[in-house]
C-alpha cells in the first residue's frame, strides 16, 4: 500500500521508517514468529486484558502496530481491533496474516495514527507497544492531547516502554553490542516513568507505571527459539518485580 499522502515525515521518522521497511521485509516476520517471541506477545495479551479490563464489546486501537502480531492475538478478547503504522511493508504482512488465520476483526491501516480514516472514530483501548520511546520529546509531549478525540468516554490507554534505567540495557551494549544496534534505530530511545507520565496527567488521564519485566523480554530477543526458557524468566520476573528495591533497574514499564 503507497504511502498516506498527508503523511508528513521529518527527517528522523524516513530513517525510522527506512529501517523497518528493511527490517520487515527481511528478517522481522520470521524473528517475531519464533516460540520465545511469540510467548512474550500471549502473554502481554492476558497482561493487556486483565490490566485494562477489555472486554468483547471492547473497540481497540493500536498505534504503531508492526506487522500486528500482538494485535491478532488480542482480535478474539475484544470486538475489533485497528492497528496503524507508517511502515507499508509491515501492514502489508499484518493483513496477510489477519486473512491466512480468517481474523475478521482485525483491520490494519497504513499511515499516521491521527489521520484520515480514523478522524471521528472512538475507542475503548488504545494500544502503544514500544512507541512512545521512538517519538522526539516535543511529538511526546503533544501525543496525549492528540489521542483524546479518538476515546471513548470510558476508555483506556496502555503503554510498554522501555526503561532508561534498565540494567539489561547497559549489559547489552556492553556484552552484544552488535545485536543491540540490529534492533535498535537511530532514534529511539529509553524513557523515564515520571517524565513521560507528566504529559499524560496535564491531558487529564488518570496514570499509573507498574514494573512490566526485568529479564524475560531480553531473553526472548537473545534466544527467541527458546519458548521454556522466556516463560521460566517470566516468573523469575514475577518474584523480581514484587522486589521495591530492585525496581531501579527494571527492564519496561
Amino acid at each position: 500500500m503507497p504511502q498516506d499522502s498527508s503523511t508528513q515525515l521529518d527527517p528522523a521518522q524516513e530513517r525510522e521508517l527506512a529501517y523497518y521497511e528493511d527490517l520487515y521485509g527481511t528478517i522481522g516476520v520470521g524473528h517475531f514468529a519464533k516460540p520465545a517471541v511469540v510467548a512474550f506477545r500471549d502473554y502481554l495479551v492476558r497482561r493487556i486484558v486483565r490490566a485494562t479490563g477489555a472486554k468483547r464489546m471492547s473497540r481497540v486501537l493500536s498505534v504503531g502496530c508492526g506487522i500486528g502480531d500482538l494485535e491478532l492475538l488480542l482480535a478474539p478478547h475484544v470486538a475489533d481491533v485497528t492497528g496503524v503504522d507508517l511502515s507499508p511493508a509491515a501492514i502489508a504482512e499484518a493483513n496477510r496474516a489477519a486473512t491466512a488465520r480468517n481474523i475478521r476483526n482485525a483491520r490494519f491501516i497504513q499511515g499516521a495514527w491521527q489521520d484520515a480514516p480514523l478522524v471521528g472514530e472512538s475507542f475503548d483501548l488504545v494500544l502503544a507497544i514500544f512507541f512512545l520511546h521512538h517519538l522526539p520529546d516535543a511529538d511526546l509531549a503533544e501525543f496525549p492531547k492528540r489521542l483524546l478525540p479518538f476515546l471513548s468516554s470510558t476508555a483506556v490507554f496502555y503503554a510498554l516502554e522501555p526503561s532508561a534505567h534498565r540494567l539489561s540495557g547497559f549489559l547489552g551494549k556492553v556484552l552484544v553490542p552488535g545485536l543491540m544496534k540490529k534492533y535498535q534505530t537511530e532514534g529511539e530511545r529509553q524513557l523515564l516513568p515520571r517524565p513521560t507520565a507528566v504529559p499524560f496527567r496535564q491531558a487529564g488521564f488518570d496514570v499509573a507505571t507498574p514494573w512490566f519485566d526485568f529479564v524475560s523480554t531480553p531473553l526472548a530477543g537473545l534466544f527467541p527459539s527458546w519458548a521454556i526458557g522466556y516463560g521460566m524468566a517470566r516468573l523469575l520476573d514475577e518474584g523480581l518485580t514484587a522486589c521495591i528495591g530492585l525496581r531501579a533497574l527494571k527492564q519496561q514499564f
